[in-house]
């Protein structure tokens, strides 16, 4: 039987999504009841969405025009909301013009790098990396040209290092604060510096902030949006997502000049045509009345990463590189192993699903990323106990 031939050997070397493989380990088994399957796999909120957003969209269900589609890059009335949002988080002016919404933010960073690079060219990526920014590079003949993970500097990237880097096929330098895999926030001197550095070299500095909402509230993590040359540099990338656990109604932003702008709305056209109407109505019911619940979440989230430090900092056996956010980095104790099998025994042994540090790239063979926000307070000491205990 004739089956049809894969001609893009791009796509073809990708290797499969991470969370589709590490699920795959669990996939048919059964968990017995004083051991049930800890997921620590994939970036989620522990809770649902609001129920004055869900009762709100029930209601527009019913709404007949609620049912086609929007502009490309969104309902003004939501680019509105987000441009005031951004304006206000970082103190700057945000036109409506200089935003778009997306189908979540991965198609945020997959329209923003189909608008900047093209096959051949070359984008600076920090290690570890997010899977899904490198997989869509490779499948666009993009080369990821990777900076050097530092460890010991809670896994901050050095903006020195990344200058090193830069040739003429460069065309951006991606940043992810706070970080995945890491969780590692980074300091508002690291962002300027690799800012200034982009700049300098007439390069882009995309610039994903999914998860600038659980910072501590007040906490400005830089203010480049303040600078008057910020649109000739920076793209910044968010998703509705985690804020407002709104992960499967697939709804982000990206905000750039209006000239790069016009370039990402033919990109989004061939796409997505427009992000998904419910899921735009729902990150701006969010935005209109969700802020004060999103701020308290991210208290109870800031307290249940405290008890995960607390005790990684407590153990012997393995080591806290970094955390915050969804997200903690830690070096196993298993010198010689790598991090893909650490992680399917402790999926076999003590169900705990994890994702390796080697799937984040290379060099990352001892490490593995806990993501932590699914998981109820109430089994995070279960969580330090079972990694105690195993390879024991």
């Amino acid at each position: 039987m004739n089956t049809v031939p894969i001609a893009n050997p791009w796509l073809a070397a990708v290797a499969p999504s991470p969370i589709g493989e590490t699920k795959r380990w669990v996939t048919g088994r059964t968990f017995p009841a004083d051991r049930p399957l800890i997921d620590l796999s994939q970036a989620v909120p522990g809770y649902p969405p609001a129920l004055e957003l869900r009762q709100h969209l029930g209601e527009l269900l019913l709404d007949p025009t609620m049912h086609g589609y929007t502009p490309i890059l969104g309902l003004p009335v939501l680019r509105e909301a987000y441009a005031g949002h951004l304006s206000d988080f970082y103190g700057a002016t945000i036109a409506p013009a200089e935003v778009g919404i997306t189908s979540g933010c991965n198609q945020a960073f997959c329209l923003a790098l189909m608008s900047i690079a093209k096959a051949g060219d070359q984008v600076i990526v920090p290690r570890p990396h997010y899977f899904n920014h490198d997989m869509w590079m490779r499948m666009q003949g993009v080369e990821p040209v990777p900076l050097d993970f530092r460890p010991g500097s809670g896994a901050v990237p050095s903006a020195e290092d990344a200058e090193k880097l830069i040739g003429p096929r460069t065309r951006a330098i991606i940043l992810i604060s706070p970080n995945n895999p890491t969780g590692a926030v980074y300091p508002p001197e690291t962002i300027h510096a690799f800012f200034e550095l982009a700049r300098k070299h007439g390069i882009a500095l995309l610039l994903d902030e999914t998860y600038k909402d659980f910072l501590p509230e007040g906490e400005r993590p830089h203010d480049l949006f303040s600078r008057p040359d910020w649109r000739g540099t920076l793209v910044h990338l968010y998703s509705f997502s985690k804020v407002f656990a709104l992960t499967g109604y697939r709804v982000g932003a990206v905000t750039a000049g209006t000239a790069l702008m016009a370039e990402i709305e033919k990109a989004m056209d061939c796409v997505s045509i427009c992000p998904p109407r419910l899921a735009q109505e729902a990150a701006l019911y969010g935005l209109r009345n969700l802020l004060p619940w999103a701020r308290s979440n991210t208290a109870g989230l800031k307290a249940r990463a405290d008890m995960l430090g607390q005790g990684l900092e407590r153990s012997n056996r393995w080591r806290l590189v970094s955390i915050g956010a969804y997200f903690a980095y830690v070096e196993h104790p298993f010198a010689g192993t790598a991090s893909t099998e650490v992680s399917k025994r402790l999926a076999d042994e003590e169900n705990l699903l994890t994702i390796p540090g080697d799937m984040f790239g290379a060099g990352q063979e001892r490490f593995i990323r806990l993501a932590f926000a699914n998981v109820a307070d109430d089994k995070i000491p279960t969580v330090l106990e079972r990694l105690e205990r195993f390879g024991m």
